[in-house]
């Protein structure tokens, strides 16, 4: 049986969020490691009804784990973040929080999606030197998106900002305003991949694909119909500031705040963790030339040092969430926490 504790932190701008500290019946033995969701989610996201989720996998090996509610969690009041914002403010703090509570001199991190991308704003920019290993997920300083997607910022976003400053899945369940009704009907009309209402709005929000997040076979059908309660608002101002990214080829800053460089790859980065950069083969979401780019960015700087993987038949956050993640991704994931840096 996990035991939890809510940890409550400030972040930087005095923005409430916290961490879930969850354990095993018996002391950890090693170390404390983050995990980091994306956008328009919460920590909860890797805890999904599998026979043996992420965080309990970690659990009986045996580590402290640490779960960040960021700025985009959908446990915290909607708000109009950026990256900026989270790597500036958010992860810094969550971080310290992690070593004061531990006394832990070091941590290890698992980065997701846009919980990725502003950690390696974070970790790049140097404020993060207490995190040694970085496992990141689907994206991090190189977002490549399908072709369908640039189509789809560049045809349908200028429309949807019009009528709202958020999209929400969860408008598959219930639709309270014109706005809500109007993009759910163009979401029925245009997606018709299985029943699941929010799991066709997810994949209008976040990407190209007929779903666009995970492949329908890889799930089974708890999780499938848990996802329902797991996404939600997301403000319209993160995409314009990650297509400006997609445009510029790498991560760059939109609000000019002292603390970050305008261009995250223009300069070395100010880390010495080692990162672990996984892509699943058929994201639709992010593309795996994403993370291979990063890749080879960090391999140019130290030579066979860093990792990339992969994942032939997975797509983007079923790489955490699949019915068969825990034997064929977690012990993958598990080998570079535990690689000696």
């Amino acid at each position: 049986m996990l035991k939890e504790r809510l940890v409550p932190f400030q972040a930087g701008d005095g923005l409430p969020c916290n961490l879930i500290h969850v354990r095993g019946d018996t002391p950890p033995s090693k170390g404390p490691v983050l995990l980091v969701h994306g956008a328009g989610v919460r920590a909860n996201i890797f805890r999904a009804p599998t026979k043996l989720n992420f965080v309990e996998y970690l659990a009986r090996q045996g580590y402290d784990i640490w779960l960040e509610n960021w700025r985009a969690s959908i446990d915290l009041a909607p708000n109009l973040w950026t990256l900026d914002q989270a790597a500036l403010y958010d992860h810094p703090e969550a971080v310290k929080t992690v070593v004061r509570e531990t006394g832990c001199e070091s941590l290890k991190a698992v980065i997701h999606c846009q919980g990725s991308t502003s950690f390696m704003m974070s970790a790049v920019a140097g404020l993060l030197p207490q995190v040694k290993t970085i496992v990141s997920n689907a994206v991090s300083l190189h977002p490549i998106v399908p072709a369908a997607s640039i189509v789809k910022s560049k045809v349908a976003l200028p429309l949807v900002k019009l009528l709202t400053p958020y999209l929400n899945p969860r408008w598959g369940v219930s639709a309270p305003t014109f706005a809500a009704k109007l993009i759910s009907l163009v979401v029925r009309l245009t997606h018709h991949e299985c029943r699941n209402e929010v799991c066709k709005q997810v994949s209008f929000t976040y990407g190209a694909g007929f779903p666009a997040l995970w492949r329908h076979e890889n799930l089974n059908e708890d999780t499938h119909e848990w996802l329902k309660q797991e996404f939600a608002h997301v403000p319209i101002r993160f995409f314009d500031q990650i297509m400006r990214c997609v445009r510029a080829g790498h991560l760059v800053s939109v609000e000019g705040k002292p603390g970050l460089p305008a261009d995250f790859v223009a300069q070395k980065p100010q880390t010495d963790a080692r990162f672990a950069f996984f892509a699943g083969q058929m994201n639709r979401c992010f593309l795996p030339e994403s993370q291979r780019k990063t890749y080879d960015y960090f391999n140019a700087l130290r030579t066979d040092y860093h990792s990339l993987y992969v994942l032939p038949s997975y797509g983007h956050l079923d790489v955490f969430i699949g019915k068969h993640s825990a034997e064929e991704i977690f012990p993958l994931l598990l080998a570079e926490l535990e690689r000696r840096n």
